[in-house]
């Protein structure tokens, strides 16, 4: 091939790639907000990923019902298949009934653990984007969340469920509470379910010690949530869109060196390279996988996530009470949020009325 030959190659090449690009921006569905739910309406509690405990499940589901709820669930949502809550094939089933079921207002997750990635593939997000519902859960649910996100162009909500944050003895605390009433539920302050002020996160330090990195504020779509998670859908067609987003990332049993794979990963796809900000919530600092490799602080779990963000030249909020602890406060994924590094602040913006 000659000289210019090869010129012409690579100017289409190049043109291709920029049409690309720029048709999978341009292909971005439009966030739909699920209404708004009250007490009086029903919930549907399904387990599409690890295996539920009967106790766990049931003080969760009785909390639900003493909130004022009604409760929708499958017989065989006990079921064991493994490491997972039945088959593919009937958690497939469970999540769609649920999306289908009219008398059903939203969607609660019993636990995380391993699985959603199994059905990602099964789903129907259209007829989903068509019966929009709330959708609540975090840890493995994540990958049900980004799926959602990306192919219904649904805000889901990254929150406890009834056998992890609200099925435990001691019952949540009041700020997960708090949180959670407040993302989830119509509390009488718009004139529809529909519509949904804005509001501030406002952590107490008795809560957690919120730190930051950086300066200033910035705003974008809340994406992300457990980082393993993140980091196993990472290349395939439900990876997070990070593209002037706000990443949240969260994790739990996590030696640091695995921490700063799954990061070198999305640093290497570039999925860090075009957000706008980052919230880190909290990583459990207990491990069991490995032994400690070293004593070297610059090494450890904070040491680690200061590598990556503490000069990035972005807002990032630091040791947010998101994740795997008793203080888990409830976001909305694919919503619009303000994150401030001065005040160390994450506010929910209220969604633009069409």
């Amino acid at each position: 091939m000659n000289i210019t030959k090869k010129l012409l190659v690579t100017v289409f090449a190049f043109a291709a790639g920029i049409a690309v690009a720029t048709a999978n921006a341009d292909d971005r569905l439009d966030m739909i907000w699920p209404k708004r739910i009250k007490p009086g309406d029903t919930v549907a509690v399904v387990a599409p990923a690890g295996p539920v405990e009967h106790k766990t499940l049931d003080l969760g589901v009785q909390r639900i019902k003493d909130r004022g709820y009604k409760v929708k669930m499958r017989d065989d949502i006990y079921d064991v298949y493994g490491y997972l809550a039945g088959t593919d094939e009937r958690r497939t089933k469970e999540l769609m009934d649920a999306f289908l079921d009219p008398e059903v207002d939203a969607v609660i997750t019993a636990r995380g653990g391993y699985g959603v990635m199994r059905i990602l593939d099964r789903l129907d997000y259209e007829k989903i984007r068509q019966h929009p519902k709330a959708v609540l859960g975090y840890s493995d649910i994540t990958a049900l969340h980004a799926a959602l996100n990306r192919k219904a162009g649904l805000v889901s909500f990254h929150g406890p469920g009834p056998a992890s944050g609200f099925g435990t003895e001691e019952g949540p605390t009041d700020f997960t509470v708090k949180y959670l009433i407040q993302a989830l539920e119509d509390t009488g302050e718009s004139a529809s379910a529909v519509e949904r002020p804005g509001y501030t996160i406002e952590v107490p330090e008795k809560v957690a010690k919120v730190d930051s990195y950086g300066k200033g504020k910035a705003r974008g779509r809340l994406t992300g949530g457990n980082l393993s998670m993140v980091s196993a859908i990472e290349g395939t067609p439900y990876a997070l869109d990070c593209h002037d987003a706000i990443l949240l990332i969260e994790d739990v049993n996590e030696a640091p060196y695995r921490i700063d794979r799954m990061l070198r990963q999305l640093k290497l796809a570039g999925q860090l390279d075009h957000v706008r900000g980052v919230v880190l919530g909290q990583f459990t600092t207990e491990y069991v996988r490995e032994d400690k490799l070293t004593d070297d602080a610059r090494f450890d779990t904070q040491g680690v996530l200061k590598q990556y963000f503490e000069h990035a030249g972005i807002p990032v909020l630091v040791n947010f009470p998101i994740g795997h602890q008793k203080q888990n406060c409830t976001l909305p994924l694919g919503a619009q949020v303000e994150i401030d590094a001065d005040k160390k602040e994450l506010r929910i913006l209220a969604p633009e009325v069409n």
